[in-house]
């Protein structure tokens, strides 16, 4: 049994939205600003499979993620079909010259770890990694916008 924890976070990055887009597209690069994600490897043989690894405080879990909708510019939507149960959605919005990163995320917490934390507490965690991850993700794109 495991309960299920729900979180969306958004930031408002100043750069146009193919720049956010081509950066945040391609999966394999997501570990530069998630600081839990170790790794990212998108199969050769289906674009819309990957593997993730995430290590965070001596645990790591792995996962593979299918992408379920793709709009350029606008939508990236996933779920696990194996390992650690997530499933969520990024989501664009052109700002004209900026743009808004959405990430709404839910994931299973596995019932052992369900009992040993107090879901609340690991909530306002992830909650605020995520945070950390996209203001990350907002420097780093102003950092490649700014090299280019």
């Amino acid at each position: 049994m495991s309960d299920w924890l729900e979180h969306s976070v958004q930031v408002e990055v100043q750069v146009p939205i193919d720049l956010v887009w081509s950066l945040w597209s391609d999966l394999e690069q997501m570990p530069r600003w998630m600081k839990w994600i170790d790794s990212v490897k998108v199969q050769e043989d289906n674009p819309n499979l990957s593997r993730w690894k995430l290590a965070t405080g001596g645990l790591e879990f792995s996962w593979r993620s299918r992408i379920l909708k793709i709009v350029p510019n606008q939508i990236i939507q996933w779920e696990s079909v194996d390992g650690l149960p997530n499933q969520g959605a990024i989501r664009f919005y052109d700002r004209q010259g900026s743009s808004i990163v959405k990430m709404s995320v839910s994931y299973a917490i596995p019932g052992i770890l369900g009992k040993l934390m107090d879901n609340l507490f690991l909530g306002r965690v992830v909650e605020s990694t995520i945070q950390a991850d996209l203001e990350r993700f907002r420097d780093y794109a102003l950092q490649v916008q700014a090299k280019s």
